[in-house]
């Protein structure tokens, strides 16, 4: 069985399947996997500074602001942080397999 042939070959049809001219490298993988993962992080950061502001503007007692605004803005904080941290923990248990394989 000959492994560089059957390399040519998958990489020909993720060149199909991706309609480009050239593969992505593993640098460019992990180039845009990181900015992808740093825009979510500061879109949890956001939005728990948005509902710090309006937590802090109900308290102060701003008319404008309601107590309903506050805990929906809190929730959403909630449950972005709680996501990013799933993924957090599934990128270590994947990290932790591929370091537990043999070569």
């Amino acid at each position: 069985m000959k492994v560089g042939g059957l390399q040519e070959e998958m990489q020909a049809l993720m060149l199909d399947a991706a309609n480009t001219t050239r593969p992505a490298t593993g640098q460019q993988v992990s180039e845009n996997f990181g900015a992808i993962f740093q825009q979510a992080v500061n879109n949890v950061n956001g939005l728990q500074s948005a509902s710090s502001d309006l937590a802090t503007r109900f308290d102060r007692g701003d008319e404008n602001v309601s107590l309903s605004d506050v805990m929906i803005a809190r929730n959403k904080a909630s449950v972005a942080f709680e996501a990013t941290i799933q993924v957090r923990n599934k990128l270590v248990d994947a990290y932790k397999e591929l370091m537990s394989m043999p070569v």
